[in-house]
């Protein structure tokens, strides 16, 4: 797959993802019918509470640490295509993060540890590789 298609594909993916994380809070809110925002609850006939429900507060956090790693990710890979470096690991970095992000906001949202651990080392450590080959193939060259 060319670079151009594959980094369009991680982006709209990871975008996706995040989208669905969002409607998982929409979703729990209504059905707890607790808002944390006055015109929220009087609007969907909710009781106003301070705090999130449990699962809306897990998404939350998901949704944060999305922020942390998924935009940096987009900024490197498009440096990798802009730089028009070779497809095979490429396609390995995007196929792994996604897998791992998407693997991540599921089992935080289901509370499965150790894998949601796993699955942020496994797309951190894929990060990392792909610096390492921006460093030496950009950078350096």
């Amino acid at each position: 797959m060319p670079l151009l298609k594959m980094y369009a594909l991680t982006a709209v993916v990871l975008t996706l993802k995040m989208a669905v994380n969002s409607v998982v809070q929409g979703v729990a809110r209504n059905r707890a019918r607790v808002f944390t925002v006055e015109e929220d609850a009087r609007m969907m006939g909710g009781r106003l509470e301070a705090t999130e429900v449990a699962i809306v507060d897990k998404a939350a956090r998901a949704w944060r640490n999305d922020l942390e790693n998924i935009p940096i990710f987009l900024i490197l890979a498009g440096i990798y295509v802009m730089a028009g470096l070779g497809r095979g690991a490429f396609e390995v970095y995007c196929s792994v993060f996604m897998v791992m992000r998407i693997l991540h906001t599921y089992f935080y949202l289901n509370g499965i540890q150790p894998w949601r651990t796993v699955a942020y080392t496994v797309g951190a450590i894929t990060m990392l590789a792909l610096v390492i080959q921006l460093f030496v193939q950009v950078v350096l060259a």
